[in-house]
Parts: structure tokens; sequence; C-alpha cells
């Protein structure tokens, strides 16, 4: 956490973060991922340009890289393995909802978590939760209703195939 009232300055404790987010990386292996920006705002307690110059800094250096929509990794883009991952955040997040609501756990017509539990549970950032809700919009598994919120599609709009997308529209 920054202390702003102490002997030290902030940007002598910035740096001092990125330190330590560096020790971390160096235990970890290329294409793991690294702590969020959301992440390290929470644990230091900075502002969220604080954790963003964190993450720049170390991905000057070559030893972080960021996926858009996927997160951060330790390693260059492109020495990183890529099976860390399959698929985006944001597609991974809405499939979990679609089980969600195949399971019965969310019912139709009832609304769907908020952005912002959304945002907790997974640790991401706001775009990649919008991300996941456009595509189950338009997979037909939820609706929105403005100044509502979002809502379980009726069960007969629901996509006919998982992967495929919706058949016979």
């Amino acid at each position: 956490m920054l202390d702003r009232e102490g002997d030290t300055h902030p940007y002598q404790q910035i740096s001092e973060i990125i330190e330590i987010i560096r020790s971390r990386v160096a235990t970890l292996s290329p294409g793991d991922p690294v702590a969020s920006e959301v992440e390290i705002q929470r644990e230091f307690g900075v502002a969220r340009t604080t954790a963003r110059r964190a993450i720049r800094v170390l991905r000057d250096e070559g030893l972080i890289h960021t996926v858009q929509g996927g997160g951060t990794f330790v390693g260059a883009l492109n020495e990183a393995p890529r099976a860390s991952r399959k698929i985006p955040l944001y597609q991974h997040i809405a499939a979990e909802l679609a089980q969600r609501i195949m399971a019965g756990e969310l019912r139709p017509r009832r609304p769907i978590p908020g952005e912002t539990a959304l945002l907790q549970q997974h640790n991401v950032a706001r775009e990649t939760v919008r991300r996941a809700m456009a595509l189950l919009r338009e997979q037909g598994w939820i609706y929105t209703v403005p100044q509502r919120g979002s809502y379980v599609a009726p069960e007969e709009l629901w996509p006919k195939e998982q992967e495929g997308g919706r058949s016979g529209r």
C-alpha cells in the first residue's frame, strides 16, 4: 500500500511494487497468468493508472505480455506458450454463464449476476465482462432491459447447439 504520508517518495514506492511483481514473475513459467491490474490495485492500494504503469514497465522489459480480453502472462508474446488459455477470457465467462443457465441455476426471465458481481467473481476488466454479456445476448442466452439489467432468455430462444451458435434461425 502506498504511504503518502511517509518519508519515501511515491515514485520510489511504485518502483518497490514493480520489484515485488518482477520477483513473483521470476518464479513462474512462460505463459503463466500474472496478477491483473485490479489485483494489483487491491493488493497495493494504488490507483488503476499506477497498476497500469507497473504492468507497462514489466511489459516493456519483455517479462510479461498482455492479451486483450485474455489477461497478462509471463514472457514475451511470441515466446510464451498459447496453451495456457485456449479461448479468450470473455468467451470462458460467457460459456460458464451459459452452463449455469442450462443447469437451471439461472432461470428464464430472472436476472443474471450484474456486471459488478461478475467483475469481482472473475477478477477481470469491465470490458471483458461486457464482451461476455454481448456474446450471450448474440447467442440468445440473455436479453437486456434498459434501466433494469440483463435476464435469462426464455428457453425457446436458447441456442440449439452450444458451439455452433443458434441453428434454425
